[in-house]
């Protein structure tokens, strides 16, 4: 990585830090290209947005390589997990407060496994009343927060895989394969609903989208730094 291949277009892979919005990372690495090489016009943006409640691979994109972001987020993704069963939350993760319990006691670990079954291949999802989709003019979020309620419509999403890892009650461990515009958060709500149970995403990791993977990624702080040292080598 160069300053000048910065300048042109480069995609660079940044593992996403807990309680991070997308944005705020982009907005960093903006910030430190301005500050540190004095480019004050360059183009920086991300090829799909990761909620601050999970981490792993966000792909950013300068320059010319901005044209590439559609294709990027178009790509497979996949992700690692917690379901924690026996309760659920209207955000349908750690966000909100949870809002009904369930008795997990009779449920068998077979039955989790075979739960999966249901929800591989193209399948009808609602995405979450706590999202950034815009229903009429406004964010989804934003309504549920004023307390407003919205007809939500579902959407066809596909996923190729959805393995359980490990049950440790009442949490299960997953992976997931899975195309755009899936919302695990709501496969995590309809995956307790189809245990006649309820359920929340407790932890969400992306691990890939496409043949890009978390291992070739940038630790935050690690990239900054090595932005910083690039600005100190000759010309």
């Amino acid at each position: 990585m160069t300053k000048d291949e910065i300048i042109e277009g480069l995609v660079i892979c940044v593992d996403k830090p807990l309680h991070w919005t997308s944005f705020q990372v982009v907005n960093k690495i903006r910030y430190e290209l301005k500050n540190t090489f004095g480019i004050k016009k360059l183009k920086v943006g991300h090829a799909g947005t990761l909620d601050p409640l999970a981490s792993g691979l966000l792909i950013l994109c300068t320059g010319k390589k901005t044209k590439s972001i559609s294709n990027i987020q178009g790509q497979v993704k996949t992700y690692t997990g917690t379901i924690r069963l026996g309760a659920t939350t209207p955000s349908y993760d750690l966000e909100t407060e949870i809002n009904e319990v369930f008795d997990t006691s009779l449920i068998s670990d077979e039955e989790i496994y075979a739960a999966t079954s249901q929800f591989v291949g193209d399948i009808q999802q609602r995405p979450p009343i706590f999202s950034a989709i815009k229903k009429e003019g406004k964010r989804l979020y934003e309504h549920a927060r004023a307390g407003e309620q919205v007809e939500i419509n579902n959407r066809s999403v596909s996923i190729e895989k959805f393995e359980i890892t490990e049950i440790a009650m009442p949490h299960v461990e997953f992976e997931v394969i899975c195309s755009k515009g899936t919302y695990i958060r709501s496969l995590a709500y309809d995956f307790g609903r189809a245990l006649n149970n309820g359920a929340h995403l407790s932890a969400l990791r992306r691990t890939k989208i496409g043949d890009f993977d978390i291992e070739e990624a940038w630790q935050l702080d690690t990239l900054i730094s090595e932005l910083h040292a690039l600005n100190t080598q000759p010309q």
